[in-house]
């Protein structure tokens, strides 16, 4: 059963549900694969698209331990690491957007890196004509949370379904600044 049902002009955003992110990668999410099953089911639920975001790292990217950063390596562009978790149904995702793919940029966001050079999703979802975005993923408080502020500032009606997100710290603060920021979450 569905637990969300959207309406025309709506997109929904899967983040990063990709291997080194879920148990068993280099940086996993806590439970990121349990909410896999429901994601492949909103998936087929009639969305204008279905976007999956992918963090696509050059192998000395400035995030890693080796070169400073905060992060063991993960995501390397190419790389079992990368790729999207197998049990992902790819067969309703319309786009990939990857990011991160400059080595002196972090880029948590699916819109825009930290220098605001963006990826080109706003310009498309504005070229299919969305007014909503829809997103689940990993992680809420990197990742998810980083695109639902730019969906937000970009205009969007922006939605988080926490239920079908998972964090590595805990969520509440993460849900109440989303919500105070005009975010909606939906249950």
């Amino acid at each position: 059963m569905t637990l969300f049902h959207p309406r025309p002009n709506d997109a929904l955003l899967v983040v990063d549900m990709q291997n080194d992110f879920l148990p068993g990668g280099t940086l996993p999410v806590p439970e990121g694969d349990l909410i896999i099953p429901a994601i492949n089911q909103l998936s087929h639920a009639g969305f204008s698209a279905v976007i999956a975001s992918q963090d696509w790292h050059p192998a000395q990217h400035m995030s890693f331990a080796a070169q400073g950063g905060p992060w063991p390596p993960h995501c390397v562009a190419g790389s079992q690491g990368a790729n999207l978790h197998p049990k992902i149904d790819q067969t309703a995702i319309t786009h990939v957007f990857h990011k991160g793919m400059m080595a002196d940029a972090e880029c948590y966001s699916a819109f825009a890196d930290e220098n605001g050079v963006p990826t080109g999703l706003t310009a498309l979802l504005t070229g299919l004509g969305i007014r909503r975005l829809i997103l689940c993923g990993v992680a809420l408080d990197y990742c998810v949370r980083a695109s639902a502020f730019d969906s937000h500032q970009a205009g969007f009606n922006t939605v988080v379904l926490p239920h079908l997100c998972r964090a590595i710290s805990a969520p509440r603060p993460i849900l109440d600044d989303l919500k105070q920021t005009g975010i909606s979450l939906t249950p």
